[in-house]
């Protein structure tokens, strides 16, 4: 049994130089991930901002932009990912699959970040905006030096989890074409017809979520330092 478990491996990684292509499709699964998430971020933070404003200022032009982003909320959150990437890899410019899964992720992604960054922004007190304009700061200067600081570190633990399922959620990226970690290692198994090569991508993407959620932990006890101090 031992010796089956060697050859699948050898099978699985050494053989034609095969943990090139594992290197390859993790490099593309980090790249959709991490520029995605930024890409997130800033829709999100967008999104939010134009409904807390809308929320203050309730004028026709905030109220009309407000519908529009829960528009924008309502069907991102409501339609599969996987069919957002075939719509946008079918229906637009983006024929490269690399490129459409890394616009089609961040534009998925921001709908969620959005709701958490609006959490984030009604959890703090109305009262400090109210100080804020009282010491005669304008309300956006009141959102950038006192509301949004205390926001994003409240939102931190729930932005890190999105990006731990964004992470994971890449593994459909091969549906049109993208050759992130899944897509090789079942490509591998195909060649190999042995299943060592999704075991050894379960791995990986344990290893980086469980890395992932380490550091998530070590931010939020120095955020709990601060805090005490």
């Amino acid at each position: 049994m031992f010796e089956k478990l060697l050859q699948d491996l050898y099978g699985a990684v050494i053989r034609e130089n095969r943990w090139q292509l594992y290197l390859e499709g993790l490099k593309n699964t980090l790249l959709i991930a991490g520029i995605a998430c930024l890409i997130g971020i800033l829709i999100g933070l967008v999104v939010a901002l134009v409904k807390f404003v809308a929320a203050a200022r309730p004028s026709p032009l905030w109220k009309a932009a407000a519908k529009v982003m829960n528009a924008y909320t309502t069907i991102i959150r409501g339609t599969p990912i996987i069919v957002q990437l075939l719509i946008l890899y079918n229906l637009s410019y983006f024929t490269e699959g690399l490129y459409a899964s890394i616009i089609g992720f961040g534009i998925n992604s921001g709908a969620y970040v959005s709701e958490i960054f609006r959490s984030g922004l009604n959890s703090i007190d109305i009262g400090q905006q109210e100080a804020g304009r009282s010491l005669g700061l304008s309300l956006g200067q009141t959102m950038k030096l006192i509301v949004l600081p205390q926001a994003v570190k409240n939102t931190l633990p729930a932005l890190f989890n999105e990006f731990i399922a964004l992470l994971k959620e890449t593994s459909v990226a091969g549906y049109i074409a993208v050759r992130d970690l899944t897509k090789v290692a079942d490509g591998i198994r195909g060649r190999t017809f042995n299943s060592t090569p999704l075991y050894l991508a379960a791995v990986v993407y344990l290893i980086m979520v469980v890395g992932l959620a380490a550091l998530q932990k070590r931010i939020e006890r120095r955020l709990a330092r601060s805090d005490r101090g």
